[in-house]
């Protein structure tokens, strides 16, 4: 018995391992797909750039088997491609002269008008892509925040971030007044913190981290032999101590590090930084992940 193709399914493993479709695959996508492609939209706003992501989706559906949640799964995929789609869309608007603005789907428009204020295109042209989707996943459609981190590979504490960052561009509201001089001191940490672990300053350090400061590590850079989770100032100050190579760059708007190689990003440090010290840091390597991000480096966007 052969492997038996059509244009509708995922295949499924049957029948002593060889593989053929289920319409059971087609049933479920289309059942998913107003949310997925209602998502897309929003985030995108664009209603032909929603359809090739959600197209996009059906495909690595059908190139994909033993999937455990469906609707997670897709939601997941269509995010991450929004965000990439959006990446890209900020590299090319860098070098490319100003273009016709997308078509914006009226739909869209209303529902988000109707939850912002009319605010909608800020949401289009001002929000960074982590934002907007952040943002459009839990105030627009309701997700809550631990959901949105498995869907975009992110900390708990940087969704939350995103989109509370979001909600205050759209709303109009000044950022509060503890935090307007925050990124320029959070940058100063930051570059601080680098300097130090290249030349293998632990006083200096510990000095820069909070008492219960924390990194986490995603399930790829645990593959690449990082531990889950650095608990404490001491096992962060230690994991770092000496470490070179790790450019400061700008990741979703935060400062951040990144080791890279021939122009790609092979693995991207966030530093949630509060009160002049480091609480946090996300190590993220999973290339799905790292796509998604908005990484700038000596004042380059990556491409």
């Amino acid at each position: 018995m052969g492997v038996a193709v059509t244009s509708v399914g995922r295949p499924t493993s049957v029948d002593c391992g060889h593989l053929v479709p289920t319409t059971m695959d087609v049933t479920d996508f289309h059942a998913e797909r107003p949310r997925l492609t209602a998502i897309a939209v929003r985030i995108l706003g664009s209603e032909a750039d929603a359809d090739d992501v959600v197209q996009e989706a059906w495909l690595r559906l059908s190139a994909t088997d033993d999937i455990d949640d469906l609707p997670a799964w897709l939601t997941t995929v269509v995010t991450r491609l929004c965000l990439d789609h959006l990446r890209k869309r900020r590299t090319r608007s860098e070098v490319e002269p100003p273009a016709d603005p997308p078509s914006v789907d009226p739909e869209a428009d209303a529902l988000l008008a109707e939850r912002t204020g009319g605010a909608m295109q800020i949401v289009l042209d001002t929000l960074a892509p982590a934002e907007r989707a952040a943002f459009v996943l839990h105030d627009v459609f309701g997700y809550p925040f631990d959901e949105i981190s498995t869907v975009m590979g992110r900390s708990g504490t940087a969704v939350r971030q995103l989109a509370s960052r979001a909600r205050r561009k759209v709303q109009g509201a000044p950022e509060p007044v503890g935090t307007q001089s925050a990124p320029a001191e959070s940058r100063r940490v930051v570059e601080a913190f680098l300097a130090a672990s290249r030349g293998g300053d632990l006083a200096t350090l510990l000095s820069l981290l909070a008492p219960g400061a924390v990194m986490r590590a995603d399930l790829v850079g645990r593959q690449m032999g990082t531990q889950p989770v650095y608990d404490g100032a001491a096992a962060v100050a230690a994991r770092f101590n000496g470490a070179k190579g790790a450019q400061p760059v700008t990741i979703d708007g935060d400062p951040g590090a990144a080791w890279i190689m021939a122009g790609e990003v092979k693995v991207a440090f966030v530093f949630h930084v509060e009160g002049g010290a480091v609480q946090e840091i996300e190590l993220i390597a999973d290339p799905d992940v790292l796509a998604t991000l908005d990484v700038v480096w000596r004042g380059v966007l990556r491409t």
